[in-house]
């Protein structure tokens, strides 16, 4: 089956969110990187994506202008076979990502990147939704605490096993780097 890694929005613009803290960051880029490593090694191909959106200013750190989209501090230097741009959480819309993956044959994505709720869980289910047969590796993806509508703290451990509970058998196949590639 034609696999393609997909790492989405590991960028610098997250370290100037208010939400960023470095507490994950060193467990999730060592993760990342072996998942990329290990790809890099089966001549799988390595797909970017970066979140682009908000006015086209310096002063906007997901603008280009502003130097911070640009891959994140302490990932792997990697040449990707292809690199996108997008705008919506889901690296699918809009990015002519689904054209590449079906002109190159890839019937099975491996998603990793930075946020695990967010960005990585939409283009998980999304590539669900077209038929891809996804592998959702849950320690190569970042997110932050956050707090319920009522205040009450949600940790990001709390937000991982909650994604992993909402794809795990409808929409992917959970898996860690050292079960990613089996």
């Amino acid at each position: 089956m034609n696999t393609c890694l997909l790492v989405i929005d590991a960028q610098e613009s997250f370290r100037h969110r208010p939400y960023y803290t470095a507490n994950d960051t060193p467990a999730y880029l060592a993760a990342q990187n072996a998942l990329i490593a290990e790809a890099q090694a089966r001549n799988i191909p390595v797909v970017r994506v970066f979140h682009v959106d908000g006015p086209k200013q310096s002063a906007n750190h997901f603008a280009l202008e502003s130097g911070c989209v640009r891959p994140i501090e302490g990932l792997a230097d990697f040449e990707a076979t292809a690199t996108f741009h997008k705008s919506r959480h889901s690296a699918l819309v809009g990015t002519g990502l689904e054209i590449w993956l079906h002109q190159n044959g890839i019937q099975r994505i491996l998603i990793s990147g930075i946020r695990t709720e967010q960005c990585c869980e939409t283009t998980a289910r999304h590539a669900s939704d077209l038929g891809f047969q996804v592998r959702y590796v849950l320690d190569a993806t970042l997110t932050w605490d956050m707090s319920q509508p009522d205040g009450t703290p949600l940790t990001a451990a709390q937000i991982k096993a909650r994604t992993a509970t909402v794809l795990k058998d409808r929409f992917a196949d959970i898996c860690t780097v050292d079960q990613a590639y089996a």
